[in-house]
């Protein structure tokens, strides 16, 4: 790490020389390499490594952002040049700056995020090959949508004026296959995949390739339903967009502007009592596990969803000076950022919502949205199940779902199936009734 964190050395001492008043430099390298097959054919190979440097520099209340890709001294000294004068153009911002020195972390966790396995190319082509090769024997699926796996290594150093430096390293793995049943104009795709920061956590390929080609047949002759309001649950598959949407309502940049439907519910009970979302950075061999903030600030596992209760904002420092709260260590570069964020689990499986309500319909793909997070009003294109006394009756197409996410929230259920595959992660959920658009 000594090369990278010299490199960010560099940039602070030509920003200081250069008139910047305060500095930050960030400076990163990695490989990723990516395997791509199709009908038991290598399709694609890439192989990419990159290294970069980014120097945010400040002058007075006025900041500006560079990068560059070059890391020779005379490279870092023009970089920062152009940067300290964008700064002395830039309008000033009166919540822009770094960390007060006793703001910043002291102590950093072992995470794991890094895994000392080396993955061959080879590998990763079995890998894909065999994802590809399962699902294609599961009967009804007639032809690969391909499959691929990958493996990323990286490491970067930090350094700043205000005397936070931070080395860290982190790699990740993946599987995924995408399959087609049926014939001519009776087809149907589904897929498969999952994402770790160990190769050895990745799911079986054998399971990921039997999962996609049974979820591609399992949606072949889908109908259309007639407009309607009915009981909704959301797979897991895609429960996690509900997170998403959560996460940027309560982000501080966007109570700041005034821009969320909930900028006035700090506090407020937005879902039921049984409801808990966890912001986890601290999980070990999580995809977005980190010992500290964007921004130096030391972490902690945070409740966002407490009972039901909104906690708190997601603030970075600029947000928290613009709302005169005290940040909370969730800021990113640039902006506030969540790390691996879950809903916790239920008590009812999604089997049992089903027998429990009867008939409703299990959406399981979105296909577009149209979502107002100052209104908070919903709209998406789904296909899924329609179920009926309990049971699933038959795949469903081209329909839309819509609500308003307060109303969804208030009325959201997890369900008991929550799986750790993500660094965003939900189990199914019950969303009480919503309007279907269809025929």
């Amino acid at each position: 790490m000594t090369d990278l964190l010299d490199v960010a050395h560099d940039l602070l001492r030509f920003a200081s020389l250069k008139g910047a008043t305060a500095a930050e430099a960030v400076v990163s390298e990695g490989r990723d390499t990516s395997v791509s097959v199709r009908n038991g054919e290598l399709e694609n190979l890439e192989n990419a490594e990159a290294r970069e440097a980014t120097v945010k520099v400040f002058v007075g209340q006025s900041s500006a952002n560079m990068s560059g890709s070059v890391l020779t001294k005379e490279a870092l000294e023009r970089l920062v040049d152009r940067a300290v004068a964008m700064a002395k153009l830039a309008p000033p911002d009166p919540y822009a700056g770094l960390a007060e020195p006793s703001q910043l972390a002291t102590e950093f966790a072992d995470l794991d995020t890094c895994s000392p396995e080396i993955v061959t190319t080879e590998q990763l082509r079995e890998r894909a090959m065999e994802a590809e090769r399962v699902a294609l024997a599961v009967q009804g699926v007639s032809k690969s949508n391909g499959a691929g796996a990958s493996a990323y290594a990286g490491r970067s150093a930090i350094a700043a004026s205000n005397g936070f430096e931070r080395t860290s390293k982190r790699s990740s793995f993946g599987n995924s296959v995408s399959v087609i049943a049926g014939e001519n104009t009776s087809m149907e795709r589904d897929y498969d995949g999952h994402g770790a920061v160990y190769w050895s956590d990745v799911e079986p390929a054998e399971k990921i390739g039997r999962t996609a080609g049974e979820r591609a047949v399992k949606r072949l002759n889908p109908r259309k339903l007639s407009s309607q309001k009915v009981p909704v649950i959301f797979d897991r598959r895609i429960a996690t967009s509900l997170l998403s949407h959560l996460v940027g309502g309560i982000s501080g940049a966007a109570i700041a502007r005034g821009t969320s439907f909930l900028k006035n519910d700090l506090g407020a009970q937005l879902f039921q009592p049984g409801v808990t979302i966890i912001d986890d950075p601290l999980r070990k061999r999580g995809l977005a596990s980190r010992p500290v903030d964007g921004e130096g600030l030391a972490v902690r596992r945070r409740a966002l969803i407490d009972r039901g209760v909104l906690t708190n904002w997601i603030l970075d420092l600029r947000s928290a000076r613009q709302l005169k709260l005290a940040p909370t260590g969730q800021g990113g570069r640039g902006t506030p950022s969540t790390s691996n964020v879950h809903l916790e689990a239920g008590v009812r499986s999604p089997d049992q919502m089903m027998k429990d309500i009867g008939t409703g319909f299990l959406v399981t793909e979105f296909i577009g949205s149209s979502i107002n997070m100052v209104t908070g009003d919903y709209s998406r294109g789904a296909s899924g199940y329609w179920f009926e006394n309990g049971e699933i009756a038959y795949p469903v197409s081209e329909v839309t779902v819509a609500g308003n996410l307060r109303d969804m929230f208030l009325a959201l259920e997890p369900g008991s199936d929550l799986i750790f595959r993500s660094s965003t992660t939900a189990p199914s959920c019950f969303l009480g009734e919503m309007t279907i658009a269809g025929r």
